[in-house]
C-alpha cells in the first residue's frame, strides 16, 4: 500500500453520503486525492455537495466491481452493514479499511491534534475555537460536526498545517471497529466538558458509557494536557483519577450578567457584551478560552474574537424576534441539554412567559427507561410542551411509550402532551406570543413544522 500522504492516493467511500463520511471525501478531493464512493440512499446536503464536486455515485446502491486492487485504502462509514457487498470484497482482496476517524488519525499523526470531547458543549467548543482563529486569520485544519457558519466545508485538511482541532465524538467508529471515536485520535491537546448519559443504544449502563471518558483521558499522549469542567462532577472524577502523565488544567464558568436581555462577561479589560448567552455557553466560552491559548491566542485577541460570535448552528438559533417576543430553535434532545437550554432562555429573558416545547425524537428519548433522566429538565420553563409521535416509536421497534409514562418522567402535574402533529401545530398557532419566548427542541420537525410558519408568530 502507498503511504497516505501521497497526493495520488485512491480512496473509495463505502456509505459517502452520511454527515461526516461526504465532508471527509470533499476534504480529500480539495487536497487533490482520486474519491469515488457509493451508498444507497443519499439526502440533501450531501447530495448536492457531492455532485458539485463529481464525487455523487451514479447510481444508488452497493456494487462489489467498484472495489479494485488499484485502491490504497477503504473508508468504512457507520451507514454500512457488516455482511455490506463491497465491504466483504475489500476484505477479500485484503485492502487497508479505515474507520472515518482512523482515517483522520493517519492524516493528522504529524500535527498537533487538539480534541474537544464531551456529551454536551463539544460543538459549540469546537465552533468557538475556529471561529476565534478564523477571526484572526490562523489556519489550521479541523473536523466539525455541524456546518458553521462562514466555513464551506466540515472536515479541512492540509499538508501544511500544524494545529487540526477534532470534534471527540463517543459514538461507534464503524461496523466493523466498535470503538467510540475520541478513543482513535490520540490527542495532544484535549477537553473534556462534560459527561451525561446519552445513546443508550450502544452504552447500556451509565458506568459502561462513563468508562468511555476514562479510556479518552487515559488517550492523551504523554506530555499533552486536558482541560476540564471542573462545575461537572463526573469530569472532575474522570480527569482527577486519572494516572496518564499529563498536565491538567481546569476551568469552570467565568463571572457574568444579564441586562435587559444583554449577556454581559467580566474580563480584566472591563464587561463585554456577547451574543450567546446561558450559563452553559460561558462555560463552554471558558474552556474553548484555554484551547485558544495553547494555540497561540493571547487573551485579549481572544475577547476580541469570541465577542462576535453568534453561536453554532442548530445551537440556540434565534428564528424570529419582535419588541415584546421571541423565538428559537434549538437541537437539544439529551436530558441535559435540554434542561441548560431551558434555562439558559429563562435566565436571559426572565421577564416573559418561556413556552418550550420539546420533540422525542431520538431512539435514547423515545427509551422507556431512558426517559427518567428527563426529571426536573423542562422546570424553567412556565409552559412546558412535549410531543412525540408513535410512528416514530414503531418505526424504531420500541415499546409504546405512554402519555403517563412521559408525565411521570419530567415530574410536572401541568406538562402539555402532543402526539399528533396538528394538534401541536394547532396549540403552538392559537397562542398569543405578546411578551412571550418561544423555544423548540428537536432534532426533527415535529411531524411536519414549518419554521417558516412560525417566525410569522412573532410580530
Amino acid at each position: 500500500m502507498k503511504p497516505l500522504q501521497t497526493t495520488t492516493m485512491n480512496v473509495h467511500f463505502i456509505a459517502i453520503g452520511g454527515s461526516a463520511m461526504h465532508n471527509l471525501a470533499l476534504a480529500l478531493h480539495n487536497k487533490g486525492y482520486q474519491v469515488t464512493g457509493s451508498d444507497d440512499t443519499i439526502f440533501e446536503p450531501s447530495k448536492s455537495r457531492l455532485e458539485v464536486k463529481g464525487l455523487l455515485p451514479e447510481t444508488f446502491g452497493w456494487f462489489p466491481e467498484k472495489i479494485t486492487d488499484k485502491l490504497d485504502a477503504i473508508v468504512l462509514g457507520m451507514h454500512a452493514k457488516e455482511d455490506n457487498p463491497e465491504l466483504l470484497k475489500a476484505q477479500e482482496l485484503g485492502l487497508k479499511i479505515y474507520s472515518y476517524p482512523e482515517f483522520l488519525y493517519e492524516q493528522s499523526k504529524h500535527k498537533t491534534r487538539v480534541v474537544i470531547g464531551g456529551s454536551h458543549g463539544k460543538t459549540t467548543i469546537t465552533s468557538m475555537i475556529l471561529h476565534v482563529m478564523h477571526y484572526h486569520d490562523r489556519d489550521v485544519d479541523y473536523m466539525v460536526g455541524a456546518q458553521l457558519e462562514g466555513f464551506d466545508v466540515m472536515v479541512k485538511l492540509t499538508e501544511h498545517n500544524d494545529f487540526i482541532v477534532l470534534e471527540g465524538d463517543e459514538y461507534l467508529s464503524s461496523p466493523i471497529d466498535l470503538r467510540p471515536k475520541f478513543h482513535l485520535y490520540k490527542p495532544n491537546i484535549a477537553l473534556l466538558s462534560g459527561i451525561a448519559w446519552d445513546h443508550i443504544n450502544v452504552f447500556p449502563t451509565y458506568e459502561n458509557y462513563v468508562e468511555q471518558f476514562s479510556i479518552f483521558v487515559d488517550s492523551i499522549v504523554s506530555g499533552g494536557s486536558i482541560n476540564y469542567n471542573e462545575e461537572d462532577p463526573e469530569v472532575k472524577r474522570v480527569v482527577e483519577a486519572s494516572e496518564n502523565t499529563i498536565r491538567k488544567i481546569a476551568y469552570q464558568t467565568p463571572e457574568y450578567k444579564v441586562e435587559n436581555g444583554e449577556t454581559l462577561l467580566e474580563t480584566p479589560e472591563g464587561e463585554l457584551p456577547i451574543e450567546v448567552f446561558g450559563k452553559h455557553n460561558l462555560n463552554n466560552l471558558a474552556g474553548a478560552k484555554w484551547i485558544c491559548q495553547h494555540m497561540g491566542i493571547d487573551e485579549d485577541d481572544f475577547y476580541e474574537a469570541i465577542s462576535t460570535f453568534k453561536g453554532a448552528s442548530k445551537r440556540l438559533e434565534k428564528i424570529a424576534e419582535s419588541k415584546t417576543s421571541v423565538a428559537y430553535k434549538d437541537f437539544a434532545h439529551s436530558p441535559s441539554k435540554v434542561e441548560a437550554t431551558t434555562n439558559a432562555v429563562k435566565e436571559q429573558y426572565e421577564n416573559r412567559t418561556l413556552v418550550a416545547c420539546l420533540e422525542l425524537h431520538t431512539y435514547s428519548s423515545l427509551n422507556a427507561e431512558f426517559l427518567k433522566e428527563y426529571k426536573g429538565a423542562l422546570d424553567a420553563a412556565d409552559v412546558a410542551v412535549v410531543f412525540y409521535s408513535p410512528h416514530a416509536v414503531e418505526i424504531k421497534k420500541l415499546e409504546e411509550v405512554t402519555h403517563e409514562q412521559i408525565a411521570n418522567a419530567f415530574q410536572r402535574d401541568d406538562l402539555i402532551i402532543y402526539t399528533n402533529p396538528d394538534d401541536f401545530k394547532n396549540f403552538l398557532f392559537s397562542q398569543n406570543f405578546d411578551n412571550k419566548a418561544l423555544l423548540l427542541m428537536s432534532s426533527g420537525n415535529y411531524g411536519g413544522l414549518d419554521f417558516d410558519e412560525v417566525k410569522d408568530l412573532i410580530q
